[in-house]
Formats: C-alpha cells, structure tokens, sequence
C-alpha cells in the first residue's frame, strides 16, 4: 500500500510538473501574442502619422511655391511641377525610420544641377524658395530623430589624394575673397560688376580669384560676360567649410 501511494504521489507530481509547463507555454504563447500585436498597432499608428504629416508637408509645399514663385514667366508650370515632384519625393522619407546625411546632401546636389540649367535670372526667386521649402523638411526630419548630421561615419583617410586635395579643394579657397565670392554666389547668380562691388576689387585683382574658382570647377559663368554662378562642387564645400567652423568652435 505505501509503495502504492508513493507511487501515486510521483506521478502526481509529475502531472503537476506538466502543467506548469504547460501554463509556462501558454503564458509564453500570449505574450509573444500581445508583443506582436502591440508593434502591429505601434507600425499602423506611426504610419497613420507619417501620413498624415506628409499631407500637410506637401499641401505646405504647393501652397507656398503657388504664392511665391514667380507668377509671369513661361516655365512656371514646368519648373512648379518639377518642384513639387522633388518636394513629394522627399516628404516621402518622413516614412523611413532613418534618412542618411548621403541621401540629404544628393538631394541638396540635385536642386544644386537644377539650378545651374536655370536659363532667367529671376529663376533664382524660384529656387530660393524651393530650397526654403527643403531646408523645412529637413528641420523636420531632425525633430522627428530620423535624420541626424552629426551621426559619425566610418573613414578612410588613406584614400586621399594629397595633390588633388590641394590643387583641387584647399588652394582655391585659402583666400578670403574667394570665400567671399563663394558665400555671395550661394543663394544667387551675380555679375561682374556686382561682384567687384562687394569684394572691392577691379579688373584684373578680381578676374584672377574668379578663374581661379572656375578652374577648380567650384563657380562657372554661364556665357562669356554673364552672370557668374556656384557649382554643385562649390555647393558642397561651401558647406563642408562652415561645418568644420562650426564644428570647431563649438567643442
């Protein structure tokens, strides 16, 4: 009879022991099963709101390009859709949970080459504008975190050629006028004259600094005595020159 009951009270136990397991499965089970069903409704929330943001961003955009564009020119309707198109596409990136500083700066090295075909002056009123309207979304990409300029970046400085770095990059901006002329030329094209007004240069002191920007690909004149205007290359480092200067006098 003892061994009997023994016997009873050990697969008793083991019984106890499987149900544990069980119960352990399940309450495993269910939580795995909420867990997913959580991060469904977290993935449909974040995406009802980049959505919603996205409208807004774009009807933004047309609203403001409808009232500040330049309203009498024959290319306005071509150069509003060609806006809105790269506007759109990029309001398309508040969906990613991260955007790179690679895809930024292409974007911005696009409106750059849309720039440099522009054939009126008074495109540049258009393109201000437009690169307002950019320089917004990537404000808002920052607030949203998924875009950070200052997220570090493997290099390779072994790559570098020293000759070409030099001649290429260094030199041609180790001037202030350069400088100057590069910054005056950022937002807009300029003339000689206007130029030589700003810098206080005349003739030849100014036409050197100017050949030497265009031989380094930085500035281009866009016919032989027109407007001179930034480069994509002088675009980038421009910009590159005031991160480093900002960089280095914030630490």
């Amino acid at each position: 009879m003892m061994k009997k009951c023994k016997q009873a009270d050990q697969e008793f136990s083991e019984i106890k022991k499987k149900l544990s397991e069980v119960q352990n499965d399940l309450k495993r089970f269910i939580e795995q099963s909420n867990r997913q069903q959580l991060e469904l409704i977290l993935a449909s929330s974040r995406k009802d709101m980049a959505n919603a943001v996205i409208g807004y961003v774009v009807e933004d955009a047309k609203n403001s390009l409808d009232d500040n564009m330049v309203k009498r020119c024959d290319m306005r309707d071509r150069c509003h859709a060609k806006f809105m198109e790269f506007l759109e596409n990029n309001a398309g990136s508040l969906r990613q949970t991260s955007v790179s500083g690679e895809a930024v700066m292409k974007n911005r090295s696009v409106l750059s080459a849309l720039k440099s075909t522009a054939p009126y002056k008074r495109c540049d009123i258009c393109f201000t504008e437009v690169n307002g309207l950019y320089e917004k979304q990537v404000s808002l990409m920052k607030s949203l975190q998924i875009y950070d300029p200052d997220e570090p970046k493997a290099l390779d400085i072994t790559a570098i050629p020293e000759e070409n770095v030099v001649s290429g990059v260094l030199e041609p901006v180790s001037n202030k006028t350069r400088i100057q002329i590069l910054k005056a030329l950022y937002y807009e094209t300029k003339t000689f004259s206007a130029i030589s007004e700003l810098t206080g240069l005349r003739a030849g002191n100014l036409l050197f600094h100017l050949q030497k920007l265009m031989g380094s690909g930085m500035i281009i004149q866009r016919h032989e005595g027109g407007d001179y205007m930034i480069t994509d290359k002088g675009y980038k480092v421009l910009v590159m020159i005031n991160e480093i200067y900002g960089s280095l006098n914030n630490g």
